[in-house]
């Protein structure tokens, strides 16, 4: 495999955002389901007509419904808030159920982008939002990576822990359109950030998110609360094949929990289950419902693997729990669902950092130099 090269005077930075994606409006939500469920990292069926025809069904049938909870938390009501790709940009339309990922994800790359100019004042940095079911594709991002030049390319998820079902698909979907398109002949050196869920800014930015939500509480429900952190789940199976996933999850957890000098009780769940597979246990619903049957009631969901606001945190936790636990009649008196990171500056200094590391030692001593300054600013 080759790539090409440039002198320091000529390196072209690119970074890559890779994010899950969200349908831009209820015409995108069976085809963006499609491509969730076609994905062979997320639901082992061998991929082909079985897995195809699959995707098809699942998609059709559930399609009607989560569109009406996107409706729920539309993320752009007054207009288009996401990339230059978003059709509701191009068409000038103001979409009634758009993923609130697509803006925050793009308030994410510009804050990011700035940063790095910041920081590297002399170079060329461009930087990129990668979906991997809606747009932009990773084809996209190629396109206007050719176009800018670009000579070095770092690959970065919005994925704090790193699992094949997440990063990992990521990755390989990039990999295969690249070899598609190019082959051996990569016009760019690429270099991929695997984890960074104890990186110091990162814990400090989740830190300050959790002291904001405590805050909006009188000092009563404060004492009283219970911290719940909710992690997407993922099959018994992926763990079982040595996927890294939970156990970086619960490296997190502790790693915030002991800079917070373990003062409030806490506890993981994991939500989202999808299909007849035994997923990670306990379940985010279930555990609240447990400490609602023992007297708790005061509780802040943490969402610790979303660093970006979408249906998972603002629907799942934020509404659908809700309702349910008073459909099913528990009580509570308090649930307070944290904001997500989306582009609170530590986080955003964390994705600096991360970046400047995996190019430090492969151009030259100034990026070492500003990495440095970073955690001194920082």
């Amino acid at each position: 495999m080759s790539n090409t090269t440039s002198s320091n005077s000529n390196i072209r930075i690119g970074v890559v955002l890779m994010n899950l994606g969200g349908p831009t409006g209820p015409d995108a939500v069976k085809p963006f389901l499609y491509n969730l469920f076609k994905d062979e990292d997320i639901i082992k069926m061998g991929g082909g007509v079985l897995q195809e025809g699959l995707a098809r069904l699942v998609s059709k049938f559930r399609a009607p419904s989560v569109a009406e909870d996107y409706e729920e938390i539309n993320g752009c009501p007054k207009g288009c808030t996401g990339s230059d790709y978003c059709p509701n940009r191009q068409n000038r339309v103001v979409s009634d159920g758009c993923s609130p990922i697509n803006g925050l994800t793009e308030q994410q790359r510009r804050s990011l982008k700035r940063r790095l100019n910041d920081l590297l004042p002399d170079r060329e940095v461009f930087v990129y939002t990668c979906m991997r079911y809606w747009v932009p594709f990773s084809h996209h991002v190629m396109d206007e990576m050719e176009e800018d030049g670009i000579t070095h390319a770092v690959m970065l998820p919005l994925y704090p822990q790193f699992s094949w079902t997440t990063s990992g698909s990521s990755f390989r979907e990039w990999e295969s359109t690249r070899r598609e398109r190019y082959g051996d002949e990569i016009p760019w050196k690429e270099f991929y950030v695997k984890n960074y869920h104890r990186h110091p800014l990162y814990l400090q930015a989740m830190n300050e998110r959790i002291d904001e939500a405590l805050d909006t509480m009188d000092s009563e429900t404060c004492d009283k609360t219970h911290l719940i952190f909710s992690a997407h789940g993922t099959p018994m199976l992926e763990v079982k094949s040595g996927d890294p996933y939970t156990t970086e999850i619960e490296q997190t957890m502790e790693a915030i929990m002991e800079m917070r000098d373990y003062e409030e009780s806490y506890w993981i769940g994991y939500q989202s289950k999808v299909g007849p597979q035994k997923w990670t246990q306990p379940n985010t619903a279930e555990l609240v419902e447990r400490h609602i049957n023992y007297g708790i009631k005061n509780f802040l969901m943490i969402p610790i693997a979303f660093v970006t606001d979408h249906i998972e945190t603002l629907y799942e936790l934020g509404v659908e729990l809700k309702e349910d636990l008073e459909e099913d009649g528990y009580e509570y008196e308090n649930i307070t669902v944290m904001e997500g990171l989306n582009d609170h500056p530590k986080f955003i200094d964390a994705l600096a950092d991360v970046t400047l590391k995996k190019l430090e030692h492969l151009i030259d001593k100034e990026l070492k130099v500003e990495s440095s300054k970073l955690k001194a600013e920082s």
